[in-house]
């Protein structure tokens, strides 16, 4: 039975990574589907994906845009291209309190009301959708996601006064041109962002906004949906929009989803209001402020039970009233408007006569009117593909290339490359749609190369327009005024006057080899000098830069995104190293103390934060006598001391020295002592790279890839690199040590003596095969002899020790508890005997045999017997009695070199494991000779490394 399938409402403001949530959820299943509320915010989590998993496995369907691969298992949509049907895991739909708007509601209530994933379902909205997805959603689940960063109102500002980074929203095409006309003549220049806009074109804006080309950003209020910008400021220039109907105030959920752009992660925010918008109100600045919005009390909708008989009887039944008091009918969409204007039609009427003929009209309608034209020119466009569909059953390919080949012209204003856009957004649209065109192909790669050059085009008329490059870059380098201007480009390169002259890597500047002569000195000192205040302005955007820009390599470089800015050496203690940065001279001390100082404050908050356990040992001061000095030895080992280094440092310590170790996670394992914490990944990388500098080493060696349990051990490692990178060697591999713990923790209950077999668990937490196995427990010590034996399967093992007869069983089985127990024999009792079930699934694949087929005197062919391979460990002391035992692994110097004179599994007492039995079985040998001594016996038998010693040696010292 199928597990049942869970709905989640995800909600929250903006910046609470809801998104980012739904999308880790829908990877981990094995296929989803997810709906967004624009094709620009498709685009972006599409990308993105693809940077996981690859494009082969997904798939993007927007209204203009089909991406598809043949194993497609994540679909990334519009939540109006989502398609019904797919049976897919999960299921999420973004923006559900969209469920509200006048016009596109109606789609999102849909979705709400009838699309569920196979294993779970997520809707991502406002807190303010809570009460009615509770009222119309039946065992939904709500978690509630809290906003990352603090925002803020900062009243009224003017344009000219704009703090940099700021986004200036506008709700109109004129509006948003006006603005960003004056800011360029202010500031240098502005980027466009709006939804009109295609992908390409949007992208390209964002670049210039993103990359720091201009400071500011002036967009619609489609950066309210999900768009992952770095802004710090919003300001609205205006309080009204117009809805497609008419003109009305802006809802109060609908200004704090714009104003929550501003601020990014944890970095705080702000919003206010700029040029004719007045100032918000007290209350409605605090309620956006702190996320507190009037709950939708009702949703648009529309019927999805559609009746197909006539066109008349479609409309009857779109236009149905809802039966829930929380549903709405929402107002006549464009595609209900464009059906009435086609039915009115003879010829259409005429050939939508049936089913099949409606259901194509309905199709047709439903063609959005990218190009905002008139009802009517819009319904004309609609009436001529219905008919070419109806009557040849395509568009016909002459007509559709006439039609693309007009849009297809790169000339022309803003306004002319917008409108082009427009119109080949709809034969895109139409190129999309399966089985409308001959050749899917063609017509899609047609559509969408016309769409690309035309939004080139419009960027680059935007960029001509808004963006003053040269008054952008003086302005962002302190108003220089020498007469040659150096320029940086995204990928370093340095251009004096429009001639490369070299590349900036960070804070160091390296000159073209081309340039010889004269001439390459006088443009190597121009740019050094313009180079100046850009040295200044990029310090100052270093040492703002937050942690997550920079990084350091396992060589212990350190990085600033794709360029290397400085490097660790080894400091006074091995948890403080110190940070060297790469700066040239020209740029000037002030430029290199800034540098190496946030280069500092990286790599000490870095190491205070990964290894974080070990600075609270060192804080203690409630650790007093030899658990504070072994606590000094754990922050000198990094948090990874092999037992046998510390053997007698461990017997010394008390049960309450322990405990108060064990408060900080400290865990006293067989072979090493350590914290679990400092085992992830990124202490690892992090110690290794200490250690490294430590050791002097001029390469430093790399972390094991993450998850692996057990690694090939090399022999030319350095000494004590496994235990840094949280292996210890043993053999030809090197196991984690907490996977070796747990696989002590087994080997207690075995007996080593006299012999035992490997079990599956030992086997699985190894993730080792057989031989491998064998291999490893010889580096820990013990003897592994190989042979091998008839394989029995647990089914004819079971026959062969069954009674022959049933009935004789059943009169030899005792029949109460006092027989049963006088029956058993007098040196123990006898190991039951399971019968495992066959599995039906092999059994299904055994053919019968009827018994008539098989002729008499004829015997079936005997299947030689199966032989299996097998191992018996012993445990095989490596020195003489008496002496301190060498570890296990790759010989005496490996041993060494780890640290390890520890290597037979302890029990719980110490020494060698007591002897259980025969190997395998699990009964007390009590058939063995037993050894007694004339020493007394001693009397605190308690094991220190026992959790529970502290317990018994309490109740020992009661008694």
């Amino acid at each position: 039975m199928s597990e049942q399938s869970r709905t989640v409402a995800v909600l929250g403001p903006t910046n609470t990574g809801k998104t980012h949530y739904a999308i880790e959820r829908m990877l981990g299943y094995r296929t989803g589907i997810i709906g967004l509320p624009l094709r620009l915010l498709a685009r972006e989590v599409y990308d993105r994906i693809v940077a996981v998993r690859g494009p082969s496995v997904v798939a993007l369907v927007t209204g203009e845009e089909r991406i598809v691969p043949p194993r497609a298992q994540y679909w990334v949509c519009t939540v109006e291209a989502m398609p019904e049907g797919m049976g897919t895991d999960f299921v999420a739909i973004d923006e559900i309190q969209l469920c509200a708007d006048p016009e596109r509601g109606h789609v999102f209530t849909d979705r709400l009301l009838r699309m569920r994933g196979l294993r779970e379902t997520q809707f991502l909205g406002s807190h303010s959708m809570r009460p009615t997805i509770a009222a119309l959603v039946p065992g939904v689940e709500f978690l509630g996601r809290a906003r990352m960063s603090q925002l803020s109102y900062t009243g009224a500002h003017k344009i000219s006064r704009m703090p940099a980074r700021s986004a200036i929203v506008g709700f109109s095409v004129e509006n948003v041109y006006a603005i960003a006309e004056l800011i360029r003549r202010q500031k240098g220049g502005a980027a466009v962002v709006m939804g009109a806009l295609s992908p390409r074109t949007r992208n390209a804006q964002v670049a210039l906004y993103q990359n720091g080309d201009v400071d500011y950003l002036v967009a619609t209020d489609a950066i309210g949906m999900g768009l992952n910008l770095d802004i710090d400021h919003v300001a609205f220039s205006s309080l009204t929009k117009f809805d497609g109907r008419r003109m009305r105030p802006l809802f109060p959920h609908e200004l704090g989803q714009i104003a929550g752009r501003a601020g990014r992660g944890m970095r705080d925010g702000t919003f206010g209001v700029t040029g004719e918008a007045p100032d918000l109100e007290p209350d409605l600045a605090e309620a956006i402020m702190d996320h507190r919005f009037a709950p939708v009390r009702k949703l648009e909708w529309r019927n999805a039970r559609l009746a197909f008989g006539s066109a008349q009887a479609l409309i009857a039944s779109l236009e149905a009233r809802p039966e829930h008091e929380l549903l709405t009918r929402g107002r006549e969409a464009d595609d209900l408007a464009a059906l009435k204007t086609l039915a009115e039609v003879p010829d259409v009427r005429a050939r939508a006569s049936d089913a099949p003929g409606v259901r194509l009209l309905w199709d047709v309608c439903r063609i959005p009117d990218f190009r905002g034209i008139s009802a009517a020119e819009h319904a004309s466009l609609l009436e001529r593909i219905f008919c070419d569909l109806h009557e040849w059953g395509r568009v016909p390919d002459d007509w559709l290339g006439q039609q693309i080949s007009r849009i297809d012209r790169v000339d022309g204003d803003i306004d002319t490359l917008s409108k082009r856009l427009a119109h080949i957004r709809t034969w895109t649209y139409v190129a999309q749609r399966k089985g409308w065109v001959d050749d899917e192909t063609h017509w899609r790669e047609a559509t969408r190369a016309v769409e690309d050059r035309l939004s080139d085009a419009l960027h680059g008329a935007l960029t001509q327009r808004f963006v003053d490059r040269r008054t952008s870059v003086l302005m962002r380098r302190l108003k220089q005024k020498e007469a040659m201007v150096a320029e940086v480009n995204d990928q370093g390169a340095v251009s004096v006057e429009g001639e490369f002259i070299g590349r900036l890597t960070g804070f160091r500047f390296v000159r073209d080899k081309a340039a010889a002569g004269q001439e390459a000195r006088t443009l190597e000192q121009a740019s050094l000098a313009a180079l100046a205040p850009h040295f200044h302005l990029k310090a100052d955007r270093f040492y703002n830069a937050p942690d997550t820009e920079i990084d350091f390599t396992e060589q212990g470089g350190l990085m600033w995104g794709k360029d290397a800015v400085g490097k660790l050496v080894a400091g006074a203690d091995p948890l403080k190293p110190q940070a060297v940065a790469f700066v040239d001279d020209e740029a000037g001390p002030d430029v290199a103390a800034k540098v190496q100082r946030r280069l500092q404050h990286f790599i000490d908050r870095k190491v205070a934060t990964l290894f974080e356990p070990l600075m609270a040992i060192s804080r203690d001061e409630t650790l007093s006598g030899l658990a504070r000095g072994f606590g000094f030895r754990l922050v000198e080992g990094m948090g990874v001391l092999p037992r046998g280094d510390v053997a007698e440092e461990v017997k010394a310590l008390d049960q309450e020295a322990r405990g108060a170790l064990r408060k900080h996670g400290v865990r006293f394992g067989q072979f090493t002592v350590f914290l679990p914490l400092l085992l992830k990944p990124a202490p690892t990388r992090l110690r290794l790279v200490l250690w490294s500098l430590g050791k002097g080493l001029e390469t430093f060696p790399e972390a094991p890839p993450p998850g692996l349990v057990t690694v090939p051990a090399d022999s030319d490692a350095q000494p004590g690199y496994f235990a840094m990178a949280g292996y210890r060697a043993a053999g030809e591999r090197a196991i984690r040590i907490d996977m070796l713990e747990r696989l002590a923790d087994m080997l207690r209950s075995v007996d080593g003596r006299g012999g035992f077999e490997a079990t599956a668990d030992m086997l699985s937490i190894t993730g080792m095969t057989l031989e491998q196995f064998a291999g490893l427990m010889q580096g820990l010590g013990y003897r592994a002899e190989r042979a091998e034996r008839e394989k029995v399967k647990p089914v004819d093992k079971a026959l062969a020790e069954a009674p022959a007869d049933a009935a004789d069983a059943a009169e030899e089985a005792p029949e109460t508890a006092e027989e049963e127990a006088a029956a058993l024999p007098d040196e123990g009792v006898a190991p039951v005997v399971e019968v495992p079930q066959p599995d039906p699934e092999i059994a299904a694949d055994i053919p019968e045999t009827p018994e008539e087929e098989i002729a008499p005197g004829d015997a079936p062919d005997v299947a030689a017997p199966e032989i299996e391979v097998f191992y018996t460990f012993t445990w095989a002391p490596r020195q003489p009695r008496g002496a301190r035992p060498q570890q296990g692994g790759r010989g005496k110097a490996q041993g060494k070199s780890e640290g390890r004179s520890e290597g037979k599994p302890q029990g719980k007492s110490g020494g060698k494991p007591r002897g259980k039995g025969k190997p395998g079985d699990g009964k007390p040998r009590e058939d063995r000779a037993k050894s007694f001594s004339a020493r007394p016996e001693k009397k605190d038998r308690i094991d220190p490394d026992n959790p529970f010693a502290a317990a018994l040696m309490g109740l020992k010292t009661k008694n």
